[in-house]
């Protein structure tokens, strides 16, 4: 079978604070709360993600998607160091970007191509919105 991956798959071991901690894929019963998380800062979730940029513009979410990822209580991924945070966001990326390419991304352009003909009737052609009535 093409594509065919070992069940469960293996996990994905990172080193942080004198910690081995092993990150597997989000499950289902975590995708819901996954998926509010994730929404503000998926489009920048694509290719090789700018960590500390989205730390900057998306901080709490990225913080509180460390710890649902890695299934550790916030407090822990607060006291994780810079560099360690970093590691540990690209690390849960890669663990899950299966999910990110295949789910997130195209649900995201999708959305984008169906809202594209309502945005474009409600602004002018110089692009600028229509003015209030």
């Amino acid at each position: 079978m093409d594509g065919f991956k070992t069940f469960p798959p293996a996990p994905v071991v990172v080193t942080l604070a004198g910690t081995a901690l092993e990150l597997t894929p989000i499950r289902l019963g975590e995708l819901p709360r996954f998926l509010v998380v994730v929404r503000p800062m998926a489009e920048e979730l694509v290719g090789d993600p700018d960590w500390i940029a989205l730390l900057g513009r998306h901080g709490e979410s990225v913080l509180d998607l460390l710890a649902l990822t890695t299934r550790r209580e916030r407090a822990w991924v607060n006291d994780l160091s810079l560099e360690d945070a970093v590691l540990l966001a690209a690390a849960v990326f890669e663990v899950n970007a299966d999910f990110f390419v295949a789910h997130v991304v195209p649900a995201i352009q999708g959305a984008a191509q169906r809202l594209a003909p309502t945005l474009r009737s409600l602004t002018k052609s110089d692009g600028t919105p229509p003015s209030p009535v």
